[in-house]
């Protein structure tokens, strides 16, 4: 590990020699992550990505792009396109990556089962905002917004998720 990762511990996550306080999935951390089980996959996983909503931000980075109308996330076993966006319409199961509240304002990607995914294996693990402290995610990380907006900016091409 180096100061670049992003180091998640029992009670916080460390990045750059800071401390940001963070939520995880409802199941806690595990070795065997399952489709719908909430919880967050130990492991070190690289930052594929980022996306933001340009009708209420800036764009963190030069790298980041805009979650535009349609925008999806399948986490659907049966879709062929499995673990990756997709568009509207789609017949299978989807989360909106366009949200009414503001949870997917700021998604940071990691490569969680993708790009091949292994169907049940579950979809993205994202880094987004919380629902407030201690609310925890379906199997994501969650932070402030400011917190989060302080990370996408510092992320480096070699910056990792790493789940102790």
């Amino acid at each position: 590990m180096n100061r670049t990762d992003l180091v998640l511990t029992p009670t916080h996550l460390r990045f750059m020699n800071r401390r940001f306080p963070r939520t995880i999935g409802r199941g806690g951390v595990t070795g065997r992550k399952a489709e719908g089980d909430g919880a967050t996959p130990r492991g070190t996983h690289c930052i594929v990505g980022m996306l933001y909503r340009p009708d209420r931000m800036a764009r963190p980075t030069d790298w980041a792009l805009p979650i535009r109308p349609g925008d999806l996330w399948s986490d659907d076993v049966r879709d062929p396109d499995y673990n990756m966006m997709v568009r509207v319409p789609h017949r299978f199961g989807h989360e909106n990556l366009r949200r009414a509240d503001p949870m997917y304002d700021l998604i940071i990607l990691t490569d969680w089962n993708w790009p091949y995914a292994v169907k049940g294996r579950g979809s993205a693990i994202f880094l987004h905002q919380w629902r407030g402290p201690g609310r925890p995610t379906a199997g994501c990380v969650a932070f402030s917004r400011a917190d989060l907006c302080w990370i996408a900016r510092h992320i480096r091409h070699e910056t990792r998720l790493v789940i102790v």
